[in-house]
């Protein structure tokens, strides 16, 4: 692959990622959206970050993983729970690695 190709898909991808976040906001920019679809909208990267997790926490070697010796799934429940109280993603990983460390420590 030659350098021209290299910068042309480095230059293609950026633009993959930003004009989605781009186009919205400059279309949108000035107006004011119904209170219905303000509400909806908070909830997007909830429902994203909730999309992404979860297949980890609950597949592992391609098989749905429910075991009680399912590690991941155990310390996302004191993670949830913290997230849910604090509304703090810093407080929120700190429990959830911390329950991992803790229960590699002792099995």
């Amino acid at each position: 692959m030659n350098d021209q190709m290299v910068l042309l898909t480095m230059v293609c991808m950026g633009l993959v990622t930003y004009l989605p976040r781009l186009l919205p906001a400059w279309f949108l920019r000035g107006r004011t959206l119904h209170p219905f679809i303000e509400a909806w909208l908070k909830y997007v990267p909830v429902a994203v970050l909730a999309a992404l997790l979860l297949p980890s926490l609950l597949i592992s070697e391609g098989q749905l993983n429910l075991a009680w010796n399912n590690l991941y799934l155990w310390a996302a429940i004191p993670a949830g729970v913290t997230a849910w109280k604090t509304r703090s993603m810093f407080a929120t990983v700190l429990v959830g690695m911390a329950v991992v460390a803790i229960v590699r420590l002792f099995l």
